[in-house]
């Protein structure tokens, strides 16, 4: 399995990045979220994307917004030759987005025209590009999210997505060969939580037993410690 970051940006982006978005071969090719600035790096290496699915962790903007550039791109520019892309939503997620569809001008059906829509199964393995996707719940606001534990089976990777701590962060990291753990914040929030601290995400990974720790939606403000891996757009990872 090989993991390539493609945005790593939180909320608000790093300088010339990109945020949520990270791409694995494997079996087959699956991106875990499509936040603002994906689409174009991933074009940098292809005039389209060649993907077999995309897996959204949940609704906030940072994480999904380029699935609206997508749906033209797909349509009218380089991709409409392309079969469409199965685009894998938390449950109720193709309700949610052909609601706000009429607000980006291309009617309630713009998503199901560009992707083939699924929503999956939360807690239990999903079948997904060729790897096995289990989402879990994580704790984020009040927003329904969800991490995603991805096996090819032989290496298994935990991403975060958005979450404060929780128990569910660790059983999602349990003995994982990677976890990519947000740590978006410099100190805790008060509740309602939605973010870890690097403090935050450190200890999460220590319970977990995982092998390696790869932080991510960080500010470039805040720096991490020695010894502690960030991530950045472009960097490439064989697990």
């Amino acid at each position: 399995m090989r993991l390539t970051i493609v945005g790593s940006s939180p909320a608000w982006p790093n300088p010339g990045g990109a945020q949520s978005g990270y791409l694995l071969d494997g079996p087959g090719r699956l991106l875990l979220d499509c936040g603002p600035g994906v689409l174009s790096k991933l074009r940098e290496e292809s005039a389209w994307p060649e993907l077999d699915a995309i897996a959204i962790s949940h609704f906030h903007l940072d994480h999904w917004g380029d699935l609206v550039p997508w749906v033209w791109g797909s349509r009218y520019g380089p991709g409409r030759d392309l079969p469409p892309v199965s685009l894998h939503l938390p449950p109720g997620g193709r309700t949610y987005l052909a609601s706000l569809a009429g607000q980006f001008g291309g009617g309630p059906d713009m998503f199901d025209r560009a992707f083939a829509i699924r929503e999956y199964a939360v807690g239990v393995a999903n079948e997904i590009a060729g790897f096995e996707v289990v989402p879990v719940p994580m704790k984020h606001y009040t927003v329904d999210t969800y991490g995603f534990r991805v096996s090819d089976g032989s290496a298994t990777l935990a991403y975060s997505a958005d979450s404060a701590p929780n128990g569910g962060l660790v059983e999602l990291a349990r003995d994982a060969d990677l976890f990519l753990c947000e740590a978006t914040l410099a100190v805790w929030e008060p509740e309602p939580r939605g973010h870890l601290s690097l403090a935050e995400a450190e200890a999460a990974f220590a319970e977990s037993g995982a092998r390696r720790l790869l932080v991510t939606h960080r500010p470039r403000e805040l720096p991490v410690t020695d010894g502690i891996e960030l991530a950045y757009d472009g960097l490439a990872l064989e697990l």
